[in-house]
């Protein structure tokens, strides 16, 4: 085994490393999962790179991660991922903690102006000039024994992912930083955010051409959906694909025949929970008047296109002042948040998804760029 990688397969190896990690400025960080047939990603691997070692932690052989959760909430270590969104599940599957502050090697080439949602390799050509192998990528991370490639290549991933933070790291501004870590910050928080599964129905992309009685069939379906993905550790479309929802809502079958010819309904899931969902849905349309939800609201004209453009170009110049990429600027969802408020002669209102320095920098000239007569030619 090369001198630069390190095995750690049980607690007390673990926590006497977290006591040692515990005092460095950053460590970084990394993940191997599958998640193709469950609901909740199951870990394969766990890789710290500080700075000059790489260190293999096996999750299959550890039961106390307590020392690895206080690592991750310690203040004082910055923890550097990439692109991270799955890697946070992960973690907090295995022990409950996020990483805070957190550092997104992704997020921060996009501040530098070098790319927007750049791959772990891309940007490793892009910062350290190095061509990575990917033989590895989709390998079965929960086999025993890894293979030599594996092992390697986990190992490399932990060991250049700290080369890359610390020249990105190096580029920014203190400002910047600032932002990144604002950034990360807000990536823990929406994951903690227990979202409630009688909200899920909103976001089901036709959901406004329902009637309000309709809409209450919806939502009782999307809260069965998601309560048996969890309790039988399966993917959501392996309960009922999402196509299937709304047309479960607007035509209401009341029989097996008529559930089986709703569009892209599997025939499993007829066979397996047939008349469970026959019963929901009867069960969902009896509700009284005042259990319906409010009418979705209808998205946005096409007319509106012209005032989203502008409200784009505020983002774009601010990027190009600050020279980081347009795309990290104003979300798309924000942006329609804020026509929808006023929508179309106003008063409109900043959403409350604009926070913090997108808020302060640009705020006030998405409200400018949305006043009567704004964008019109000077005579």
């Amino acid at each position: 085994m090369p001198n630069d990688i390190h095995w750690i397969r049980d607690d007390a190896t673990l926590a006497h490393h977290c006591s040692i990690w515990r005092d460095l400025p950053y460590v970084a960080l990394d993940t191997e999962f599958i998640r193709v047939d469950t609901f909740y990603p199951l870990a394969g691997l766990v890789q710290i790179g500080d700075g000059e070692r790489a260190f293999l932690i096996d999750p299959l052989l550890i039961g106390d991660w307590k020392p690895f959760a206080a690592l991750l909430e310690s203040p004082q270590v910055v923890k550097v991922l990439h692109a991270c969104s799955e890697d946070l599940e992960v973690l907090l599957r295995l022990t409950g903690s996020l990483p805070a502050p957190l550092f997104d090697t992704q997020l921060a080439a996009g501040y530098l102006g070098i790319g927007f949602s750049m791959g772990y390799s891309r940007l490793a050509h892009a910062v350290l000039g190095l061509d990575l192998p990917k033989d590895a990528t989709r390998s079965d991370w929960l086999a025993r024994p890894l293979s030599d490639i594996q092992v390697r290549y986990a190992a490399d991933d932990a060991k250049h992912l700290a080369e890359i933070y610390e020249v990105l790291d190096q580029r920014l501004s203190d400002e910047k930083r600032a932002w990144l870590l604002e950034d990360g910050a807000e990536l823990v928080a929406n994951l903690r955010r227990e979202v409630d599964p009688r909200e899920l129905y909103r976001e089901a992309k036709l959901g406004w051409k329902l009637s309000r009685a309709q809409l209450a069939v919806l939502r009782e379906l999307y809260v069965w959906r998601e309560a048996e993905a969890r309790r039988r550790d399966q993917p959501r479309n392996r309960i009922v694909r999402e196509h299937c929802l709304w047309p479960l809502a607007r035509f209401q079958p009341d029989n097996l025949g008529a559930l089986a010819k709703i569009e892209d309904m599997h025939p499993r899931t007829v066979r397996q929970d047939g008349e469970t969902l026959i019963q929901l849905i009867k069960d969902a349309a009896a509700l009284p008047r005042e259990a319906w939800p409010e009418a979705l609201p209808e998205p946005l004209p096409v007319d509106a296109t012209v005032l989203l453009k502008r409200l784009r170009a505020v983002g774009q110049a601010e990027a190009e002042k600050l020279q980081i990429v347009p795309e990290l600027m104003l979300r798309k969802k924000s942006l329609e948040a804020l026509l929808k408020s006023g929508y179309p002669d106003g008063p409109y209102t900043l959403p409350e998804s604009l926070r913090g320095w997108r808020r302060e920098r640009m705020g006030q000239a998405l409200l400018d760029a949305l006043a009567p007569g704004a964008g019109e030619p000077t005579p």
